[in-house]
């Protein structure tokens, strides 16, 4: 018997159509980031690496929700995203409008490339102070 972890409880309690959606999209990120530890964060389904938040999504009474943790990743594919609604920092898109998987890819490697780069930019910090 396999256990269940909380992004399947999570899944479990929505309807069929936004579970089957929300499931498609868990596991296009999950063919970027493999090693992505999955978790809820703020009561929502986070996918991190190295204790960073990669990605999220979220289900709500009227669309599901895509949240790439950054406005910067949103911004640089302003245009591919001009068919779905977005704010700040969330992409909305209903299940029978869901995002296609290769833009779900790019956004996700964006986002690990960002995450990425701060952690240099950290690092290169670092090494500035110890001498």
């Amino acid at each position: 018997m396999t256990a269940t972890t909380p992004i399947d409880d999570y899944l479990a309690e929505l309807p069929d159509d936004q579970r089957a959606a929300l499931e498609r999209l868990r596991g296009l990120i999950r063919q970027v980031v493999p090693d992505a530890t999955e978790m809820i964060s703020y009561q929502i389904p986070t996918f991190k690496q190295g204790g960073v938040a990669v990605v999220a999504f979220a289900a709500f009474r009227r669309h599901c929700s895509f949240f790439p943790m950054g406005a910067g990743v949103l911004a640089a594919h302003r245009d591919e995203l001009a068919a779905f609604e977005c704010s700040k920092g969330t992409i909305r898109f209903t299940p029978d409008h869901p995002m296609p998987a290769a833009l779900v890819k790019k956004l996700v490697r964006a986002r690990v490339r960002e995450n990425e780069e701060r952690a240099r930019a950290r690092q290169a910090k670092r090494q500035v102070r110890k001498r």
